[in-house]
């Protein structure tokens, strides 16, 4: 039997979509890069072929489109670690639950989740603008 989730646990806008990302369970591709800053979002979109989807809820800003033919999600997280729960508590819930039953989906999907983004380091021997993994 499939958990349920009370309105309390899992709060759906009007529109079917999640209640900060604002995206629809058929917007989210199962590629996301995630980014902080909303503004890079644009960024990363604009190498995309075509943009089927753009939305954005204050610092959550979101765009789904094509990139070399493969379906990719952008999504912005904001700064903190709250923010970033939030942003992959509604990825999960967009990917596995069914908003309409508002139970979990009889088969699980799997996002893949790529961060792209800037840190700090306090080591001498990176240099400025290396990629870190």
């Amino acid at each position: 039997m499939s958990k349920y989730f009370a309105e309390s646990e899992l709060i759906i806008n009007s529109d079917g979509s999640c209640f900060h990302l604002h995206v629809k369970p058929e917007q989210l591709a199962d590629k996301v890069i995630l980014v902080g800053d909303p503004d890079r979002v644009a960024l990363v979109a604009s190498h995309f072929q075509n943009i089927e989807n753009e939305v954005q809820s204050r610092e959550f800003h979101s765009a789904t489109g094509r990139y070399k033919g493969k379906r990719i999600t952008v999504q912005s997280t904001g700064i903190g670690c709250d923010n970033i729960d939030i942003v992959m508590n509604e990825l999960d819930a967009l990917a596995n639950i069914d908003f309409n039953t508002r139970t979990e989906k009889p088969e699980h999907r799997t996002l893949t989740l790529v961060r792209i983004g800037t840190c700090g380091g306090l080591q001498l021997n990176t240099p400025t603008g290396s990629f870190i993994a």
